[in-house]
């Protein structure tokens, strides 16, 4: 009994976080529901504003001879790799600060989030950009991009995780290398043709709304492992 009590008692806590949690991603995630709802049918001028850009990317990189540079940035900025090399910061914050509530937020929060973006991609089911010259492949739907998603997911809890013990000038250091790695995988992924500029946008802002959710709904309370610094 005491166990089952226990167990209840935790989920009763946890539960009001959740929910916070779950509110947020639905008002934050605003943009990326109606961006879903413009590229789906497949028509209009957002869809034919992206296959132009993808055309144009795609032809850039061809003419320019960059194909194997963007090939291996999209081989090291798969989600697995990022989260490994996460996992790794996480596990040493732990060891630094010792505080474990802070660190296994930072992992959940990736896993999550990278499961969230892998079922959005199917709820939307949109197909990736078709191409005369293809200078990649990918698997799977488009919107949105997983790539640009996940980095940004990876850039911004890490930020989060380690901010109380950054000085000022390794904060600003911090938010403008996270922004560059964003930026750089996003581009990537249209100058390869395997995904779209609204993609790309809603893997951003998705990824960053299910941090900020995170974030949100489980900071909180006496044992707060997010308490502002």
């Amino acid at each position: 009994m005491s166990g089952a009590g226990t167990t209840s008692a935790v989920i009763s806590c946890q539960a009001p976080r959740l929910l916070r949690a779950g509110a947020a991603v639905l008002v934050l995630g605003t943009p990326v529901w109606l961006l879903a709802l413009a590229v789906r049918p497949g028509s209009g001028q957002l869809v034919a504003l992206d296959q132009q850009a993808v055309r144009a990317a795609t032809a850039v990189t061809a003419r320019s001879g960059l194909a194997d540079v963007l090939v291996v940035l999209q081989t090291v900025s798969q989600p697995v790799v990022l989260y490994l090399l996460a996992a790794v910061v996480a596990v040493r914050e732990w060891r630094v600060t010792g505080s474990c509530r802070r660190s296994a937020w930072a992992f959940a929060t990736m896993m999550v989030s990278w499961v969230a973006g892998a079922g959005f991609k199917l709820l939307v089911a949109r197909p990736r950009p078709v191409v005369e010259s293809p200078l990649a492949h990918a698997a799977g739907y488009a919107f949105p991009s997983g790539h640009a998603l996940n980095v940004t997911v990876a850039a911004t809890t890490l930020l989060v995780l380690q901010w109380p013990r950054l000085t000022p000038r390794r904060r600003r250091a911090g938010v403008a290398i996270a922004m560059l790695a964003v930026v750089v995988v996003g581009l990537d992924r249209v100058f390869l043709g395997v995904h779209f500029p609204s993609d790309v946008l809603a893997g951003v802002v998705l990824g960053g709304c299910l941090v900020t959710a995170s974030w949100f709904g489980f900071r909180g309370g006496g044992d707060d492992p997010l308490r502002p610094a």
